[in-house]
């Protein structure tokens, strides 16, 4: 029954593509998807509801298998329905072009999500390589800007990190003489997957770069920011909300558990790349001058600290020690990222639509004409820069505590401990760069072009409500996302 998660959206797109009303059929299938797929994440431990596997090979032995890993899996879910569900409620298609902008939006909802419940690496490879191809073609044919140049770019960019994933992806499953992650991940428990050191190291730099290329991980980040802000609406709220989840999924469930002696002799370039995200591109992300470009460059910021989770378990796993904090941070940072980033370009496509504008110098006052939807994006941004009370600081607390877990007093501090010190600048630089942002977008007296601004419609407040909600609950009741993970 899991096939049916994506199968919803993937038949709702092939539909469309065919002369099916492309706003109604796409709003239907992201509100099946929503409610099944919630239904699924709160009740993925029944196998036989949720587990199914075919033989679709015998040589090469390939199975079509899809189910849920364990509750990381299912928080992931979530956060694919949820986004995917605000996303065809937000933007507006040009004229003419309903049925590009909603099927694509559909395939790459429904790539995401089959990947999160495949529980082979084919499949799993597969689906994400399935999202990529509408993402270009919406950012190449209906995004802002020099869109063809930062299509190209990112085609480019992924095509060569995606390249580089797959050859580490056949690698372990060579090694592991199997395709099937489950199988993968009970041989190691069990103690009879073997690999050796030199070839867990080789494997392991593989998916750190493949993987760290889908993520923006520093320094292969230059693509993200330029193409979230040529995206259209849904696309970057897709693509940043969830899609680039699948490369911190990937290394929470391949790498770091069965790679443990591999991630560990990376472990310090690993730190010094994940704190360039949380620095350096903080720092640029101060510089912005249009409110696209800037939640572009946070979006890659804040992966930084989600590797920081990952790094603290394997640095706890090569001591022999269990860290308690590692995966449950990444998994509610991840939940948490991605629906304030969705959140706020979507609001941002919405002050673009009705002021002409992202630049900053343009904009001022709009609170005044566009309360509700000052009130919003304030939400959102306050979650983005770790406000108590909302879904972000539950992340991000879980995170420093996983730097520290399991450190003796009196012992010196390690180098995941000294990376952790330094990213609570990043903090500091998140608070400046939203709170800047909200100045000079919503204060002071409005200008040329917010003074005619209109607020939210009915409509519109729709996804942006939901967004807020989903921020609202799991801050207050984080262990709502917790529950699924013990």
């Amino acid at each position: 029954m899991s096939s049916f998660l994506f199968l919803i959206p993937f038949l709702a797109a092939i539909a469309i593509i065919f002369g099916a009303p492309a706003r109604l059929t796409a709003r239907g299938a992201a509100i099946a998807t929503f409610l099944l797929g919630l239904f699924a994440a709160a009740t993925f431990r029944n196998a036989d509801l949720w587990s199914y596997t075919v033989s679709a090979l015998a040589i090469p032995s390939l199975d079509i298998a899809f189910g849920f890993l364990n509750g990381t899996s299912a928080v992931m879910v979530a956060l694919a329905v949820i986004v995917l569900l605000a996303a065809v409620f937000t933007g507006k298609a040009p004229e003419g072009r309903d049925k590009l902008y909603f099927a694509s939006s559909l395939l790459i909802g429904a790539g995401a999500i089959g990947a999160f419940v495949s529980t082979n690496l084919f499949f799993f490879y597969a689906f994400h390589e399935l999202a990529l191809i509408p993402t270009f073609l919406m950012i190449g044919l209906l995004g802002r800007g020099s869109r063809k140049e930062i299509a190209w770019k990112i085609t480019i960019y992924l095509g060569v990190g995606s390249l580089i994933l797959l050859a580490g992806l056949v690698w372990l499953a060579s090694e592991a003489g199997t395709y099937n992650i489950i199988a993968m991940l009970e041989a190691q428990k069990a103690g009879t997957l073997q690999i050796d050191p030199t070839t867990q190291k080789s494997i392991a730099a593989l998916l750190i770069v493949g993987f760290g290329t889908l993520v923006s991980l520093f320094p292969f980040h230059s693509w993200a920011a330029p193409a979230y802000a040529s995206a259209p609406a849904p696309t970057a709220m897709l693509h940043a909300g969830v899609l680039k989840k699948f490369g911190l999924y990937g290394l929470m469930q391949l790498a770091v558990p069965l790679l443990p002696i591999g991630m560990n002799a990376w472990l310090t370039p690993l730190l010094v790349l994940l704190l360039g995200n949380i620095l350096w591109v903080g720092l640029v992300t101060i510089n912005q001058k249009r409110l696209d470009s800037m939640l572009g460059h946070s979006s890659v910021m804040h992966m930084g600290y989600i590797f920081l989770a990952l790094a603290a378990v394997v640095a706890s796993n090569a001591a022999g020690k269990t860290n308690d904090f590692g995966i449950p941070a990444a998994t509610v940072l991840m939940f948490a990222h991605g629906i304030s980033i969705a959140m706020l370009f979507g609001l941002a496509d919405r002050i673009e639509r009705s002021t002409g504008t992202l630049d900053f110098s343009d904009l001022g006052g709009l609170a005044k004409p566009a309360p509700i939807l000052a009130f919003l994006f304030g939400i959102a941004g306050m979650a983005s820069l770790g406000l108590p009370g909302l879904a972000n600081f539950s992340g991000e607390v879980m995170v420093f505590l996983a730097g520290f877990d399991g450190r003796e007093a009196t012992a010196p501090l390690g180098p995941v401990q000294i990376a952790t010190i330094l990213s609570l600048w990043g903090v500091v630089i998140s608070a400046v760069y939203v709170l800047r942002a909200y100045r000079q977008t919503f204060l002071g007296p409005t200008v040329n072009s917010t003074v005619s601004a209109t607020d939210l419609t009915m409509m519109e407040k729709i996804p942006a409500i939901l967004l807020a909600i989903a921020l609202l609950v799991v801050g207050i009741y984080p262990r709502i996302l917790l529950q699924l993970l013990s």
